[in-house]
Parts: C-alpha cells; structure tokens; sequence
C-alpha cells in the first residue's frame, strides 16, 4: 500500500509540473534538458550540490573537451550532451568543425563525437573575445537532440547521433557571433535571430527542419541604430494561451508559438540583450541589455503595444547585462556583470539588499538547496544563501575561466570551463 500511494505522489507531481503556470511544457524528472533546466530558470528545487569544492576537491571526474564552446551542457536519459567548436587542422582561423558529443555521465568517458555542420573562414563573421562558434545551449525532447549553431545551421539528432536533419535556412550576419539558444514546443524549434542585416525570429518543424513561421523583428525607434541581440527566447503559459517572449533591440515581443503572430510588445531603449527573461508571480521579466540597462517587470496579459499599461516595475541600478535572472520564491535576485549583487521583492521590485561581490560575470546563476551559485568568468563561484538578508557562504575556484551557465545532474554539477568539463559532487575523502 505505501509503495503504491508513493506511486501515485510521483505521478500527481509529474502533472502538476507539466501543468504548471509559467511554462508550456517541463523536462521529465532528474533531466536538465535545456539552457538554465526544465523550467528554464535555473532552480533545481530537489537537488544537494556540495557547497564547496577545488580543482580536486569533490571533482567525481575531469575530462578535456576539444575546440572551444560556451554552450552549456544538457543531462537527458542519463547521458550530457554538448556542443564544441574544433578548429580544423591546417585550416585558416574560421575553419570549424561544428560538433555535437555525448558522454556518459558515470565517468565522463565521450560516447559519440559528431560533426553537425563544416563552417569555413569564408563563410562567417568575427566573433567577440567572450564568445565562442558554439554558444547557443542544446535542447532535448521526446529521444531527440536540437542544436542550433546559429546562421551555421540548425540540426536535430538522436540520442545514438545520428543527424536525423539538418538546415541552414536561417540566414543572418551575426553581430560578435551566434548567442541565443533554441526553445521547442509540441511541433517546433523556435530560435532567435538578431544581427546586423535582418533581425527575425523563426520555428522550425521539428520533424524536417523545415521553416514553420518567420517574423520580422518591430522597427527600432529613430536614432537607435543598433539592432542586433544574443537573447534565448521563454516559452510561457498564461490565461489559457501559450507565448513565446523573445527580447530583442529596443524591445521585447510575445508572438503566438503556433503562428507567428505577435501578441504584445514593450519598448525600451537597449541592445545586444542577452539575460533570459523568467516569469513567476504572473510577471516576466527582462533585462534591456547595453546602452540604458534597465530590469523591466512585465504584465504579460497585454495586447499591442503595452509599453505604457503593462509595465508594473522597473530598476536601473546595478542591472546585469549577461547573465539572467534568479528567482526563488518572492525575491528575485541579480548579478551585475562587474559583480555588484541585489536581491529585491519580486512582485514590488523592492530593494531588499545590495553587495559588491567582486569579479566580471557572464554565466547565469544556479539556485538548489537554499543556495544561489553565482560563477565568474575567473572560474571563482560565489555561493549566497537565498535570503532577503545578505549572506555569502563559499567561495570555489577552478583553475580556468567560466563562461557557460552551471548544469544541474542529481546532486551534481556538470561544469564547463575553457578547456574541461568537470563533474562536481560530495565525495567523503
């Protein structure tokens, strides 16, 4: 009878987080199946991560990753899954092999190792000094794997990696290169795409790549001649119907995931975003990247442009420009890319306390355990105690720097550095 009634408890709780307000659709338990996990906002609400750790302290295993990528890993059906960029021997500067690997999370030990895509020095842009040809997150669905290169193409692969398709229909000149990782919903991958020559987000069918919708991104207001953006969009559910909310330059559009249509719009003054908007409290909220950083709390029920009606609160002190958003319970809590942290009132937008922590940040923060983790490009991971009072509790060093956002497996973290990929867990020594 208690082996039965705790089935019935697990299954009550797979529902409701299928049911649950805020998402359109969560990963199954214990997978972290896409950028931030299966809600898409970092909280891993069942997981005991150790607090602290070394280059060899609570390090389970450390395996180098060949060529260079700040995409995060994903965890699904026991296994991780990353991307890489490798450069091609012999090959000029640009010449990548877009790859996608598997390995096993047991011992680290790689699986499988596949080339997605051939990208040739001709046939891309520049990339900034903190980004990579392989940014963009992969996503995980029904025994499938997404990856998305940007305007390098778009692929969808099985869980043995086998390239089920494959499209470079997107055509862009990225800015500083490729940045915002793909969303999928029941029938498609919904995929940013914001540079210098053409500004539009699309969905691909999932079952042949082909293009589904394409939307061309509102007109920048006159005298803002930047257009370009690196934001992941946020599938959500609210009053019945499903949005995609996908920031851009100088705005933030929610577009129906089925059509295309565009729902609502707020305008701001920003560009190059990159934070993820998160949505608690029947809010979402978005950061307005470089120029006016601004932290916009938003009614997502509006129509049109809600710029002047649906805006509930909004800051401008200490806003971060690239790592998103972490909300746990009431308080949301920020990281400024030069280190400055706040925690305020989510709902009011009240200020509960605001530190100088110290360190450049571009990864986003993890929440498990009553813990918010905050890495640094340095390798240093800050540890505070999600609070409205301050509290700092570790701080944890690697040996190279960080740029890609924590993954979450069991009580576990996959961690990406430059070079390696480190699985850190408690170990009694």
């Amino acid at each position: 009878m208690k082996r039965f009634l705790m089935s019935v408890v697990c299954l009550m709780l797979i529902i409701a987080a299928y049911e649950s307000p805020g998402v359109v659709r969560q990963a199954v338990a214990n997978d972290w199946a896409e950028f931030r996990g299966g809600d898409a906002q970092g909280v891993a609400v069942e997981s005991k991560p150790p607090m602290t750790w070394t280059a060899e302290k609570n390090v389970v295993w450390k395996v180098g990753i060949a060529g260079q990528g700040w995409s995060s890993p994903i965890v699904y059906r026991n296994r991780i899954y990353l991307t890489s960029a490798v450069p091609r021997e012999g090959g000029k500067p640009k010449d990548q092999s877009l790859r996608t690997l598997c390995l096993d999370p047991e011992t680290g030990a790689t699986v499988w190792d596949v080339e997605v895509f051939a990208q040739t020095d001709d046939q891309t842009e520049n990339i900034h000094g903190k980004n990579s040809h392989a940014s963009p997150t992969p996503v995980a669905r029904d025994e499938r794997i997404y990856i998305h290169f940007g305007t390098q193409g778009s692929a969808c692969l099985s869980l043995d990696g086998e390239i089920i398709w494959s499209t470079k229909v997107l055509e862009y000149s990225p800015v500083h290169g490729n940045g915002s990782s793909p969303v999928i919903t029941d029938n498609a991958m919904i995929v940013s795409c914001d540079g210098s020559n053409a500004q539009f987000v699309a969905a691909l069918d999932i079952e042949n790549g082909t293009l589904k919708w394409k939307k061309e991104r509102l007109p920048t207001p006159s005298g803002v001649p930047q257009k370009f953006a690196f934001c992941s969009p946020r599938l959500i559910h609210i009053d019945g119907q499903d949005l995609v909310v996908s920031p851009a330059a100088n705005n933030v559009i929610a577009y129906s995931p089925e059509t295309g249509d565009e729902i609502w719009n707020v305008e701001y003054k920003g560009f190059s975003v990159v934070p993820q908007p998160v949505y608690g409290h029947g809010l979402i909220y978005v950061c307005t990247g470089f120029g006016t950083p601004s932290l916009l709390a938003i009614d997502p029920t509006g129509t049109g442009n809600a710029t002047s009606t649906h805006i509930k609160w909004q800051t401008d002190r200490a806003v971060p420009h690239t790592p998103s958003l972490m909300l746990v319970g009431d308080e949301m809590y920020f990281m400024s890319d030069k280190g400055i942290l706040t925690c305020v009132d989510a709902k009011t937008g009240k200020q509960h306390w605001q530190e100088r922590i110290g360190g450049n940040y571009s990864a986003s923060p993890v929440y498990a355990d009553g813990k918010i983790y905050f890495p640094s490009e340095a390798g240093e991971t800050v540890v505070v105690r999600a609070s409205t009072t301050f509290e700092e509790l570790a701080r944890n060093t690697l040996d190279e720097r960080i740029m890609a956002t924590f993954t979450v497996d069991g009580d576990a973290f996959i961690v990406r550095t430059e070079t390696q990929l480190y699985k850190i867990a408690e170990r009694v020594e």
